[in-house]
């Protein structure tokens, strides 16, 4: 007879608020009103992603998280520990900002980034129509919840099996948002279809990695695979599966060489979608990697350490050198965020399988501090608009100052927080991860982190030197007046970039504290 296994439901909180908040949003989609959805939708999705933020703080403030407190629910399948509770509240928060970006209605002349009708031909007569309709998409709050909850259960996810259904509830909402956008409709859904079509590939090498992993070891629960691989050793079979799901997730983190679907997804997809995708899904990603790598194949490092080794030097290069021959802002940040996934890569190796894990800590604050100031960035990036929509070209940034120097100088600040300059947040998540690495003997990689760190900055103080040393075209772009949700995100972001560059002791005492993985 099998057994109901047992749920901690308040354990299961974070995640019952965002897969309720979907639900519910599905319901709305279908029997509420056209002229009331968009609020309700809103409304909805904010208070999924808030309540799953705070009852995250919630959890994490009156449990004990760590040691002997960790715990695993619903059959041992989901882990309930410090990471996957601070990885949770952050993909939550980051969550809710996105949803913000989305409900944005005063930028565009239509009153929405996004296709009235996703399912009317791109360039047909009713689609020039829509263009300039104030009809507003309501579809993508319950697509962005679903999706915040799979990353949810990502980062939570103590067995393969549901590692894998995570990956899927995450992802598929993600390849529909990326071609809804209102303008390029044709580039947005070419943007689609490569993400959706190289998707499929990493998940089927997850899925196949998965399989051999199973056979290896008899079991897909990762505390089972961890004690066979501290039995077995580095079993064939097992070290081929393990390259396999190294290869699925780091296909949805952005990590070269796997990234060929970055710069055209981020360059197709609604800018707010694009926000979303490089701060949530970076967390999720990372938040999997981590708990694989470390709780796992743990007490196996060797197999893994110089595939991560290697694999995070071919993301720093490529994402700096290539970023330096962009032109379209949107494809630099995209290849800004395949460098910072190799940033990110250094922190996963100051790993001590003896449980005192610095680069846990180290890359959870990083996730945090990236996650805010991308936000950011892409947000200011919505205001600067032409006649075509957004103007991503860098030479429609020359002179913004002059224009407009309160955005100007929230642009610089998050530019100078990707470069990782002093007294921003990007610094002090940088010098974390690298501290964490130097502390377990990776130096040399360390070298090169800093390396690509000198030869990125110039792509991001390039467009700050255009932004205050050239001249405005006299038909160049406008500056949009931004509604409520985006003076909220950019009010939030660069309040956060700012604090948690001068003084981010408490936050990083925090991601310490919380530096515990349960399998």
């Amino acid at each position: 007879m099998i057994e109901a296994p047992d749920l901690d439901y308040a354990a299961l909180a974070p995640l019952l608020f965002l897969f309720g908040a979907a639900c519910i949003g599905v319901l709305v989609e279908a029997f509420a009103r056209r002229e009331v959805r968009h609020p309700v939708q809103l409304a909805v999705a904010l208070v999924g992603t808030v309540g799953g933020f705070l009852s995250a703080i919630l959890l994490a403030s009156t449990r004990e998280l760590s040691g002997d407190g960790a715990d695993v629910t619903a059959g041992d399948a989901l882990a309930v520990d410090g990471a996957g509770i601070f990885l949770q509240a952050t993909i939550a928060g980051l969550g809710a900002l996105s949803i913000l970006l989305f409900a944005e209605r005063a930028l565009d002349p239509a009153r929405s980034s996004f296709v009235a009708a996703a399912a009317v031909p791109a360039g047909s007569p009713r689609d020039r129509e829509l263009l300039t309709s104030e009809r507003v998409q309501t579809e993508v709050y319950p697509l962005a919840t679903f999706a915040l909850g799979g990353m949810m259960l990502f980062v939570a996810a103590n067995d393969l099996l549901v590692m894998f259904v995570a990956l899927e509830v995450l992802s598929l909402p993600l390849y529909l948002m990326c071609g809804l956008a209102r303008r390029r409709r044709l580039l947005s859904q070419e943007a689609a279809v490569k993400y959706f079509l190289l998707g499929a590939f990493a998940s089927a090498f997850f899925l196949y990695g998965l399989a051999l992993v199973y056979g290896a070891t008899g079991s897909v629960r990762l505390s089972a695979v961890q004690e066979a691989v501290t039995d077995g050793g580095g079993d064939t079979l097992l070290v081929l599966g393990l390259a396999l799901l190294i290869v699925g997730l780091m296909f949805k983190a952005s990590v070269a060489p796997f990234h060929t679907w970055t710069p055209d997804v981020y360059q197709g997809a609604p800018t707010p979608v694009t926000a979303f995708m490089a701060a949530c899904t970076k967390v999720a990603a990372f938040g999997a990697i981590l708990r694989l790598l470390y709780v796992g194949f743990g007490t196996d490092e060797w197999t893994w350490r110089p595939l991560i080794y290697g694999i995070a030097i071919v993301s720093m290069i490529v994402g700096a050198v290539l970023g330096l021959t962009q032109t379209d802002l949107k494809r630099m940040l995209a290849y800004s965020s395949i460098a910072h996934a190799g940033f990110l890569l250094t922190g996963v190796l100051g790993f001590d399988a003896t449980g005192d894990s610095p680069g846990l800590s180290a890359t959870m604050f990083y996730l945090l501090v990236y996650g805010l100031t991308t936000i950011g960035a892409f947000a200011v990036l919505t205001m600067i608009r032409d006649g075509d929509g957004e103007a991503t070209h860098l030479s429609s940034w020359a002179g913004l100052a002059q224009r407009s120097p309160v955005i100007a100088a929230v642009m610089t600040l998050f530019l100078l927080a990707l470069a990782g300059i002093p007294l921003t947040s990007g610094f002090t998540g940088k010098f974390a991860v690298f501290r964490a690495a130097i502390d377990d003997g990776a130096w040399p990689l360390v070298v090169v982190a800093l390396l690509t760190s000198a030869v990125a900055a110039f792509f991001y103080l390039r467009v700050v030197v255009l932004m205050y040393f050239s001249e405005p075209a006299p038909d160049g772009p406008t500056v949009g007046v931004p509604g409520l949700p985006t003076t909220i995100v950019l009010a939030v972001t660069a309040a956060a970039t700012l604090v948690l560059g001068v003084v981010p002791g408490s936050v990083l005492d925090l991601a310490g504290q919380a530096a515990n993985l349960v399998g």
